[in-house]
Formats: C-alpha cells, sequence, structure tokens
C-alpha cells in the first residue's frame, strides 16, 4: 500500500441556489458536484501536484475513453514530460472498498490507454502497480515524476 499524506484542503467551494455543493477543479477549470467520489479526486489531485510534485499542466481529469464500443471515462490521468500517459488514477469514494473489481477497472481502461503505473484509491487507502513488460507488478514507493 502506497503512503498519501494528504495536504490541508484549501478548495473553493460554492452552494448553488438548489441546494447542490461545487467545487473548482483547476484542472478541468470548472465547477463540479462536489460528491464523496469528487471529493476524494480532488484532495488526490493535490496531493499529486502539492506533495509529489507531479505538474498540474501534466495532468487531465475526467476524459472519454472507449473500450471497444463502450465510452468510460477515467478519473486523472498524468502525462509525462513527453505527453505520454505516465499514471493513471482511479478514484472511488471513501466507502468503497478497494475491490478486485476496481483494479479490474483500471487495467481495462489501461488496455484503451496504456500507462506504466496505476493508482486505485478510495482516500483512506491507495494501492499501486507498474507495468513493465506486459506484467503489473505492485509496488509500495511512489515513482519519481519525470
Amino acid at each position: 500500500m502506497l503512503r498519501v499524506d494528504f495536504p490541508r484542503p484549501d478548495f473553493r467551494t460554492r452552494l448553488r441556489q438548489d441546494g447542490v455543493r461545487e467545487v473548482f477543479d483547476t484542472v478541468r477549470r470548472a465547477w463540479v458536484r462536489l460528491s464523496p467520489e469528487e471529493w476524494v479526486r480532488q484532495n488526490f489531485i493535490r496531493f499529486l501536484s502539492s506533495v509529489r510534485g507531479y505538474p498540474l499542466p501534466m495532468m487531465a481529469v475526467e476524459r472519454e475513453i472507449r473500450l471497444g464500443s463502450l465510452r468510460k471515462k477515467f478519473d486523472i490521468l498524468v502525462y509525462d514530460g513527453l505527453h505520454r500517459p505516465w499514471m493513471m488514477v482511479e478514484c472511488k469514494a471513501q466507502d468503497v472498498s478497494l475491490s478486485e473489481d476496481v483494479l479490474m477497472q483500471i487495467l481495462r481502461y489501461n488496455m484503451a490507454l496504456p500507462a506504466p503505473y496505476l493508482v486505485i484509491t478510495n482516500g483512506d487507502e491507495c494501492h499501486a502497480v507498474r507495468i513493465r513488460d506486459g506484467q503489473a507488478e505492485w509496488i509500495d514507493e511512489w515513482p519519481e515524476y519525470g
């Protein structure tokens, strides 16, 4: 399991007239509904950029990918310096366990958009694999960016 020390949240939030709480996503540059999964995603983006030093301009959030005829969205994708997929992150709400199903989900996404590092997190737990020569191996340290 990887260690995640979330920085103190400094999100911009607002409450819409209809009672929906929103958070400003600095990667998407847009207000989005603050669901439990979005809370994990926003904290994880902050962790990756503030603590690990992964550059925000090299991240994409909630973009569509195709898996055969299916359209899905990945949560976070970090590109390397040559703008190739480097790390894909699948976020779940804190009350969702990181089961084999979650791992299989990100492995399927990786077939459509290959990245050498895959991370699954629910904000409390965080696990990662490195894909090398078609084999996935669990890692227990964060890879250095660049």
